[in-house]
C-alpha cells in the first residue's frame, strides 16, 4: 500500500522536533522512535487471498499471503490543564479558547490528599512517525497503512465545548446511566478505572493515572467512530479490495487496538487501556497512542499487450478484480464480486452466478 505524503508543515515540525523536552513532556522525534517495538507490531500472516486476473488473452488465478499488524494511527493526549498538551510540537493546536479555559481538579497537589472529581482535556493527532513505522513493518514482508495523517488533528477537546465539558447529550445515553456498560475495568473484577460514556472530560477517579487512561480511551473511542455527537474528525479508512482497515475501538477487545505509554514513563509495549499499572502523582500529563489492526493482501501484477504492471480496468473504471480470502483463523471464505474480462471491458458478476 502507498503511504500518503505528509504536509510540508508537518516536515517542519519534524525538523524542529530535537529541542530537549522538558519533564513530563515529548517530542515528534521520540515519537517516531516509539515505533519501532516488535511488540507492538504484532506482525503475523492470518490467510492467502487469490486474484482471478484477466486480460484479452484469459483469465489466471494467483494468490498472495494475507498479514495482519498493528499500525500506529495517532497519538492521544490526556492532561489536566488546557494548553499544556504533552506532545510539544502540537501543543500549540490546544491553546485556551473564549469557551474553553483552565481545567484541572480540586487536589491542592499535596502528596496525602486525592480528589475524586476531576478534568482532562484529549488531544487526538495524527501520528507522525507512518513512514519510518512502514520501513520497520516492510522488513517482515510487506506493511498495511493505516487510517491517520501526520499532525493531522482528529479531536481537540479545546473545539469539542459541549459536549467536552458539559456532557450533553451523552449524559442521558443508556450507557452513561446503566452500570456494568461500557467500562474500562469491572466492578466484578475489583479494578474499576471508569466508564467510557459520557465521552466528556470529568471522571470520578481518585487515581491519576488511571483518570488519564479512561479520558484517552474515550477519545478513542470517540474518533473511529462516524457520525458522534462531537466536533472531530473521524479516524477511518476506505476498505478496498486487499485492504481491511480498523474499524471501532473496543475497551475489552485488545484486538481492536493496543496502548503504548509515552508520558509519563516511555514504554516499549503495547497493552490494552487497562494495564495494572497505578499512580499517585498528582498532575500526571499522559500521551499515548494507539496502535489499530489491518489486514492486507498484496495485489498481483498482471501483463498486458505493451505495458508491464498495467491492470486491465473494469467497466465503471475502477479496478475490482475477483477476490477469495481464505483466513486460516476460522478457514472461511470472504468473495467480492467477480468481473469478466471480455476484450478491453470487464462485466461484473457476482461468484455463484453459473
Amino acid at each position: 500500500m502507498n503511504l500518503r505524503k505528509p504536509p510540508a508543515w508537518a516536515a517542519l515540525a519534524l525538523s524542529i522536533s530535537t529541542w530537549p523536552a522538558a519533564a513530563g513532556t515529548v517530542t515528534s522525534a521520540t515519537l517516531v522512535a516509539s515505533t519501532l517495538s516488535p511488540d507492538c507490531l504484532e506482525y503475523k500472516v492470518v490467510g492467502i487471498c487469490y486474484w482471478l486476473l484477466c486480460t484479452p488473452f484469459g483469465c489466471k488465478v494467483k494468490t498472495s499471503t494475507k498479514v495482519r499488524h498493528f499500525v500506529p494511527d495517532a497519538v492521544v493526549s490526556s492532561y489536566s490543564n488546557t494548553g499544556e498538551n504533552p506532545w510539544v510540537e502540537v501543543s500549540s493546536l490546544s491553546s485556551s479558547t473564549s469557551f474553553a479555559q483552565d481545567g484541572g481538579d480540586g487536589t491542592t497537589n499535596h502528596n496525602n490528599e486525592d480528589s475524586l472529581a476531576k478534568f482532562k482535556n484529549a488531544d487526538v493527532i495524527g501520528h507522525p512517525g507512518g513512514a519510518t513505522f512502514s520501513k520497520f513493518a516492510s522488513a517482515s514482508g510487506y506493511a498495511c497503512q493505516g487510517a491517520a495523517t501526520p499532525y493531522m488533528p482528529y479531536l481537540l477537546s479545546t473545539l469539542d465545548t459541549v459536549a467536552w465539558r458539559y456532557g450533553v447529550p451523552e449524559s442521558v445515553y443508556p450507557e452513561a446511566l446503566i452500570p456494568g456498560r461500557r467500562e474500562v475495568g469491572g466492578l466484578t473484577s475489583g479494578d474499576m478505572w471508569g466508564s467510557v460514556y459520557p465521552r466528556s472530560g470529568f471522571i470520578h477517579q481518585a487515581d491519576d493515572y488511571k483518570a488519564a487512561s479512561v479520558i484517552a480511551q474515550r477519545a478513542g473511542d470517540v474518533v473511529t467512530r462516524s457520525g458522534q455527537v462531537h466536533v472531530y474528525q473521524p479516524l477511518l479508512a476506505q476498505p478496498q479490495p486487499g485492504y481491511w482497515p480498523a474499524g471501532e475501538l473496543i475497551e475489552t477487545d485488545a484486538t481492536t487496538g493496543k496502548w503504548q505509554e509515552l508520558t509519563p514513563t516511555l514504554s516499549q509495549s503495547c497493552a490494552p487501556p487497562v494495564s495494572g499499572k497505578s499512580s499517585r502523582r498528582p498532575s500526571v500529563k499522559a500521551a499515548r497512542y494507539f496502535q489499530t489492526p489491518s489486514p492486507v493482501c498484496r495485489r498481483p501484477m498482471v501483463v498486458t499487450p505493451g505495458r508491464y504492471g498495467a491492470r486491465i480496468p473494469a467497466a465503471s473504471g475502477k479496478d475490482k478484480p475477483f477476490l477469495a480470502v481464505r483466513t486460516f483463523n476460522d478457514d472461511q471464505e470472504d468473495f467480492n464480486y467477480a468481473p469478466r474480462c471480455l476484450s478491453d471491458y470487464c462485466i461484473h458478476e457476482h461468484p455463484d452466478s453459473p
